[in-house]
Protein backbone atom coordinates (compact mmCIF):
# COMPACT_ATOMS: atom_id res chain seq x y z
CA UNK A 1 0.00 0.00 0.00
CA UNK A 2 1.40 3.61 -0.92
CA UNK A 3 1.81 5.55 2.15
CA UNK A 4 1.94 9.19 0.22
CA UNK A 5 -1.36 9.96 -0.59
CA UNK A 6 -2.54 12.23 -3.22
CA UNK A 7 -3.25 15.59 -1.70
CA UNK A 8 -7.11 16.77 -2.71
CA UNK A 9 -5.99 20.48 -1.95
CA UNK A 10 -6.01 22.89 -5.01
CA UNK A 11 -1.90 22.88 -5.94
CA UNK A 12 -0.83 26.05 -5.48
CA UNK A 13 -3.58 28.28 -3.92
CA UNK A 14 -3.36 29.49 -0.59
CA UNK A 15 -5.95 28.57 2.22
CA UNK A 16 -5.10 31.19 4.26
CA UNK A 17 -6.85 33.77 2.02
CA UNK A 18 -9.99 35.38 2.52
CA UNK A 19 -13.14 33.20 1.12
CA UNK A 20 -15.32 31.03 2.02
CA UNK A 21 -14.71 27.06 1.97
CA UNK A 22 -17.42 24.28 1.56
CA UNK A 23 -16.10 21.59 3.95
CA UNK A 24 -16.77 18.42 4.55
CA UNK A 25 -15.20 15.65 6.97
CA UNK A 26 -16.44 12.31 6.80
CA UNK A 27 -16.26 9.64 10.39
CA UNK A 28 -13.75 7.18 10.14
CA UNK A 29 -13.97 4.25 8.09
CA UNK A 30 -17.46 6.22 7.27
CA UNK A 31 -19.27 4.83 10.40
CA UNK A 32 -22.81 6.29 11.30
CA UNK A 33 -21.73 7.23 15.00
CA UNK A 34 -23.50 10.99 15.04
CA UNK A 35 -27.26 10.12 15.03
CA UNK A 36 -30.24 8.83 12.83
CA UNK A 37 -31.99 10.30 9.96
CA UNK A 38 -35.70 10.25 11.13
CA UNK A 39 -38.05 11.44 8.66
CA UNK A 40 -36.03 13.39 7.16
CA UNK A 41 -34.79 15.79 10.09
CA UNK A 42 -31.62 14.59 11.78
CA UNK A 43 -31.26 13.16 14.99
CA UNK A 44 -28.27 13.89 17.05
CA UNK A 45 -27.47 10.88 19.83
CA UNK A 46 -26.20 12.41 23.30
CA UNK A 47 -22.35 12.07 22.80
CA UNK A 48 -22.17 13.74 19.45
CA UNK A 49 -23.95 17.24 20.05
CA UNK A 50 -20.37 18.64 21.12
CA UNK A 51 -19.70 18.75 17.45
CA UNK A 52 -22.07 21.75 17.45
CA UNK A 53 -20.55 22.74 20.55
CA UNK A 54 -16.35 22.57 18.99
CA UNK A 55 -18.45 24.37 15.66
CA UNK A 56 -19.50 27.38 17.35
CA UNK A 57 -16.08 27.53 19.53
CA UNK A 58 -13.89 27.78 15.72
CA UNK A 59 -15.52 31.68 15.64
CA UNK A 60 -13.39 32.39 19.09
CA UNK A 61 -10.44 30.05 18.66
CA UNK A 62 -10.34 31.59 15.01
CA UNK A 63 -11.38 35.21 15.17
CA UNK A 64 -11.22 36.08 11.76
CA UNK A 65 -13.41 32.98 10.55
CA UNK A 66 -17.31 33.31 10.30
CA UNK A 67 -19.09 29.89 10.66
CA UNK A 68 -21.56 29.49 8.41
CA UNK A 69 -24.40 27.33 7.62
CA UNK A 70 -23.57 23.61 8.75
CA UNK A 71 -25.06 20.07 9.52
CA UNK A 72 -24.13 16.66 11.17
CA UNK A 73 -25.62 13.48 9.21
CA UNK A 74 -24.73 10.13 10.46
CA UNK A 75 -21.62 10.18 9.27
CA UNK A 76 -20.34 13.37 7.93
CA UNK A 77 -20.45 16.90 9.15
CA UNK A 78 -20.48 19.61 5.89
CA UNK A 79 -20.33 23.70 6.91
CA UNK A 80 -19.18 26.68 5.37
CA UNK A 81 -16.49 28.73 6.85
CA UNK A 82 -15.72 32.02 5.75
CA UNK A 83 -11.89 33.38 6.38
CA UNK A 84 -12.31 37.08 6.51
CA UNK A 85 -8.83 39.35 6.13
CA UNK A 86 -6.89 36.41 7.24
CA UNK A 87 -3.73 37.14 8.46
CA UNK A 88 -1.06 34.39 10.09
CA UNK A 89 -0.38 35.03 13.23
CA UNK A 90 -1.19 33.83 16.71
CA UNK A 91 -2.19 36.26 19.71
CA UNK A 92 0.08 35.63 22.45
CA UNK A 93 -1.83 36.60 25.22
CA UNK A 94 -5.12 34.75 24.44
CA UNK A 95 -3.38 31.89 22.38
CA UNK A 96 -6.36 32.74 19.45
CA UNK A 97 -4.84 32.36 16.36
CA UNK A 98 -5.21 35.70 14.25
CA UNK A 99 -5.44 34.09 11.05
CA UNK A 100 -5.12 30.78 10.38
CA UNK A 101 -4.97 28.71 7.20
CA UNK A 102 -7.96 26.27 6.55
CA UNK A 103 -6.00 23.14 7.05
CA UNK A 104 -5.41 24.07 10.60
CA UNK A 105 -8.62 25.14 11.73
CA UNK A 106 -9.92 21.68 10.14
CA UNK A 107 -6.91 19.94 12.20
CA UNK A 108 -8.20 21.87 15.57
CA UNK A 109 -11.70 21.15 15.21
CA UNK A 110 -11.18 17.40 14.53
CA UNK A 111 -8.96 16.98 17.65
CA UNK A 112 -11.14 19.04 19.74
CA UNK A 113 -14.06 16.85 18.65
CA UNK A 114 -12.47 13.78 18.88
CA UNK A 115 -11.34 14.71 22.46
CA UNK A 116 -15.25 15.65 23.44
CA UNK A 117 -15.68 12.45 21.48
CA UNK A 118 -13.80 10.21 23.59
CA UNK A 119 -14.93 11.93 26.66
CA UNK A 120 -18.60 10.80 25.88
CA UNK A 121 -18.16 7.90 25.41
CA UNK A 122 -16.38 7.04 28.59
CA UNK A 123 -18.92 9.43 30.85
CA UNK A 124 -21.82 9.17 29.08
CA UNK A 125 -22.13 5.68 27.26
CA UNK A 126 -21.74 7.01 23.45
CA UNK A 127 -20.67 4.70 20.77
CA UNK A 128 -17.45 3.47 21.12
CA UNK A 129 -14.88 3.75 17.63
CA UNK A 130 -12.05 2.41 16.34
CA UNK A 131 -9.52 4.68 17.94
CA UNK A 132 -10.06 7.45 15.16
CA UNK A 133 -13.28 9.70 14.71
CA UNK A 134 -12.54 11.23 11.61
CA UNK A 135 -11.06 9.72 8.02
CA UNK A 136 -7.48 10.95 7.55
CA UNK A 137 -8.12 14.01 5.37
CA UNK A 138 -11.26 16.08 4.15
CA UNK A 139 -12.89 17.23 1.41
CA UNK A 140 -12.88 21.47 0.72
CA UNK A 141 -14.50 23.45 -2.08
CA UNK A 142 -13.41 26.61 -2.55
CA UNK A 143 -16.69 29.21 -2.53
CA UNK A 144 -16.51 31.33 -6.41
CA UNK A 145 -19.52 33.25 -5.58
CA UNK A 146 -22.86 34.42 -3.93
CA UNK A 147 -24.50 32.20 -6.12
CA UNK A 148 -22.51 29.19 -5.42
CA UNK A 149 -22.31 30.38 -1.19
CA UNK A 150 -26.66 30.08 -1.83
CA UNK A 151 -26.99 27.16 -3.52
CA UNK A 152 -24.26 25.17 -1.27
CA UNK A 153 -26.45 26.74 1.85
CA UNK A 154 -29.37 25.17 0.77
CA UNK A 155 -28.17 21.89 -0.36
CA UNK A 156 -26.79 21.84 3.71
CA UNK A 157 -29.91 22.49 5.29
CA UNK A 158 -31.71 20.23 2.52
CA UNK A 159 -29.42 17.31 2.96
CA UNK A 160 -31.35 15.39 5.74
CA UNK A 161 -34.06 15.20 3.96
CA UNK A 162 -32.19 13.55 0.54
CA UNK A 163 -30.40 11.03 3.42
CA UNK A 164 -31.64 7.88 0.60
CA UNK A 165 -29.92 9.52 -1.94
CA UNK A 166 -27.04 10.95 0.01
CA UNK A 167 -23.31 9.51 -1.61
CA UNK A 168 -22.08 8.75 2.48
CA UNK A 169 -25.17 6.66 2.96
CA UNK A 170 -24.11 2.86 3.35
CA UNK A 171 -27.89 1.66 2.78
CA UNK A 172 -28.66 4.90 0.10
CA UNK A 173 -29.10 5.38 -3.71
CA UNK A 174 -26.83 7.41 -4.43
CA UNK A 175 -26.39 7.04 -8.75
CA UNK A 176 -23.36 4.73 -9.08
CA UNK A 177 -19.91 6.18 -11.34
CA UNK A 178 -20.85 9.43 -9.20
CA UNK A 179 -17.41 10.76 -6.99
CA UNK A 180 -17.44 11.32 -3.67
CA UNK A 181 -17.52 14.88 -2.52
CA UNK A 182 -18.35 16.73 -5.20
CA UNK A 183 -19.86 20.45 -4.69
CA UNK A 184 -23.54 20.66 -5.10
CA UNK A 185 -24.80 21.75 -8.92
CA UNK A 186 -27.61 23.31 -10.35
CA UNK A 187 -29.42 20.01 -9.43
CA UNK A 188 -28.98 20.32 -6.30
CA UNK A 189 -27.11 17.02 -5.57
CA UNK A 190 -23.31 16.63 -5.24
Amino acid sequence: MNKHRRSVRLQGYDYSRAGAYFVTVCAHNRACLFGDIVDGEMQLNDAVRMVEQWWAELNNKFPHIETDEYVIMPNHFHGIIILVGADLRVRPHSGAHAGAPLPTIIQWFKTMTTNAYIHGVKTNGGAPFPGKLWQRNYYEHIIRNDDELNRIREYIVNNPAKWALDRENPNGQYPTGQPRGVAPTEGGLP
